[in-house]
């Protein structure tokens, strides 16, 4: 009898899991047919924590500025922090601010900066995480967490296997990153575990205007287009 409740069990969870399926296949249907129309973004990473008045909350809001002024429209976690920062820059500077939100126990909430049509809401990081590598033209990556190192380096593996087109990987921050750079290029380029080449995939930077500069350069080579 213990056996049989133990297998019902299981194959109530084994079957939960097949009808997910339908809720995973329903975010990405959504995030497909609407993100397809935004036109080129960079996405910009970092801290749910930084508060307003901190410089890297500043700096974030004039970064998006930057990239809007080119052209471009700007994606982020769609949340507080450094997320609310780049969606402020986007509306104030009239450009195209999309939220990719998520749904936490904390930390996470839709910021007043997006445009009403360009908010989604997501379960599943890992969909989340599609869609911000499929329609970016680049990331910029700010001072955060876990999440912004997961997105990063996920970026970066990404384009390391070929299994998506290059686009520019920026770092703002010299005083934040430097450490886990010089971490990158002493232990794991010391240890053959990546290739001399590897660190070309990163850029690190601390204004504004050099992110501007890195866009523009490596975009004189190539057409705006999402990462299909």
């Amino acid at each position: 009898m213990r056996n049989a409740i133990k297998n019902k069990g299981w194959n109530e969870i084994k079957t939960n899991d097949s009808w997910a399926i339908f809720k995973i296949m329903g975010e990405f249907v959504n995030g497909y047919e609407k993100l397809s129309k935004i036109g080129p973004c960079v996405s910009i990473f970092g801290s749910a924590r930084t508060k307003p008045d901190h410089k890297y909350y500043k700096l974030a809001e004039d970064v998006a500025k930057k990239i809007v002024d080119q052209g471009y429209g700007v994606i982020t976690g769609g949340g507080p922090g450094i997320m609310e920062a780049g969606n402020k820059g986007a509306h104030i500077a009239g450009g195209t601010s999309v939220g990719l939100n998520i749904d936490l126990p904390f930390e996470q909430h839709d910021n007043p900066y997006i445009d009403n049509d360009k908010s989604l809401d997501f379960d599943y990081f890992f969909v989340r995480k599609v869609m911000f590598v499929k329609y970016s033209q680049g990331f910029v990556v700010m001072p955060g967490g876990f999440g912004t190192l997961d997105e990063l380096f996920e970026a970066i593996t990404l384009i390391q296997t070929h299994k998506i087109e290059t686009f520019p990987i920026i770092l703002v921050g010299k005083e934040f990153w430097g450490g886990l750079m010089d971490w990158i290029k002493s232990t794991l380029l010391g240890a053959g575990n990546i290739s001399e080449k590897d660190l070309d995939l990163i850029h690190l930077v601390d204004t504004g205007e050099e992110v501007i500069e890195i866009l523009n350069n490596f975009y004189k080579e190539y057409n705006l287009s999402p990462n299909f």
